[in-house]
């Protein structure tokens, strides 16, 4: 087991974040023994069985809907890994080093400075994918149970990234930009929050574009009956198409019939506002030359090469902010 204990520069960095590695040590232990936990309570319910042909939990189980919650706010949790990742390496493993120059005691150890570098990276970069996994693993347990509901499908924030390798790409790519930005800024406080900001921006910006690498899938039918698309697939817009071969948001005629025969109208019966309804709403449809709808999906089969293409954009990030901060450090250590 000797052989697998870190030595040389590793051994000082760990040695110099043992009390991080520990609270995140027992942080994974907190959190398999609550999900663990919850698991257990949630069986002592046990599900029932629908005419059509499938389980469901039962009315009275109360576990589950606290496993729900937990694992929902676990998926918004997980997402502060490359941030927390990021923020630690720019500011404590690197730019106070340079702020209170402890760096030149490593450097008179006949240590040149690219190896000194390295080792802190390499070792940073280690604990932080082990802990991602650990907690990556943890949250599989109980979001096994609960996937498919509110917030929690494959393609939510949250479950996409901790489902597959993206999340582990985002705490690589961190690892680079903090080093990057320790090297550059050298105030430990000042990179942090820099570091921050660009793990930060980097996830929203990627968030945001991720379901337009593939094409969507697109159902069109006539208006009226609702649209269906595969299980498990993921909607991503969906309106009305118009005579000149556009798409029209479906809003636009919902507000406009809601406007013409509001909840509180004094008709006779419910049917008769159901009728004055439709009649607004076939109005505005003829307005706009509206011919039917449109349903954009991507099915579960765009889930894994969605995550490899913004993995790949990661560790390409992650190496080009780490070939930089090389340069930077042998301009100025050289």
């Amino acid at each position: 087991m000797s052989t697998l204990a870190p030595k040389g520069l590793a051994w000082v960095t760990v040695r110099q974040f043992r009390r991080t590695l520990w609270t995140a040590a027992a942080l994974v232990v907190l959190a398999l023994a609550g999900t663990l936990a919850l698991r257990v309570w949630d069986a002592q319910t046990p599900d029932r069985w629908v005419e059509d042909g499938y389980w469901v939990r039962g009315d009275d189980n109360l576990a589950y809907e606290v496993l729900r919650l937990a694992m929902e706010y676990a998926s918004v949790y997980l997402l502060l890994l490359p941030l927390a990742a990021g923020a630690v390496v720019a500011g404590p493993l690197v730019a106070r080093e340079f702020e209170t120059g402890t760096y030149r005691l490593g450097l008179t150890q006949s240590v040149a400075p690219a190896a000194w570098l390295r080792a802190k990276v390499l070792t940073a970069g280690a604990a932080a994918v082990v802990v991602t996994l650990a907690l990556m693993g943890v949250f599989r347990i109980g979001w096994d149970r609960v996937s498919g509901t509110y917030q929690l499908a494959w393609g939510d924030r949250g479950p996409y990234e901790a489902g597959g390798v993206v999340l582990l790409a985002y705490v690589v790519a961190a690892v680079g930009v903090g080093t990057l930005v320790g090297l550059l800024v050298r105030r430990t406080l000042l990179a942090m929050a820099a570091t921050g900001l660009v793990v930060g921006v980097t996830m929203m910006v990627l968030g945001a574009v991720r379901w337009s690498f593939l094409p969507v899938v697109t159902v069109t039918g006539p208006v009226g009956p609702t649209l269906t698309m595969p299980e498990k697939a993921l909607m991503t817009e969906t309106g009305l198409t118009t005579r000149s071969g556009g798409r029209m948001d479906e809003a636009v005629c919902w507000d406009r019939a809601a406007a013409a025969v509001p909840d509180d109208a004094k008709l006779p019966s419910d049917e008769a506002w159901n009728n004055a309804w439709n009649r607004a709403l076939d109005t505005c449809h003829t307005e706009h030359g509206v011919t039917g709808q449109y349903l954009d999906y991507h099915p579960y089969a765009h889930y894994w090469p969605t995550q490899l293409i913004e993995t790949g954009i990661l560790l390409a990030l992650a190496a080009l902010a780490l070939l930089a901060a090389f340069r930077v450090l042998r301009a100025r250590l050289p």
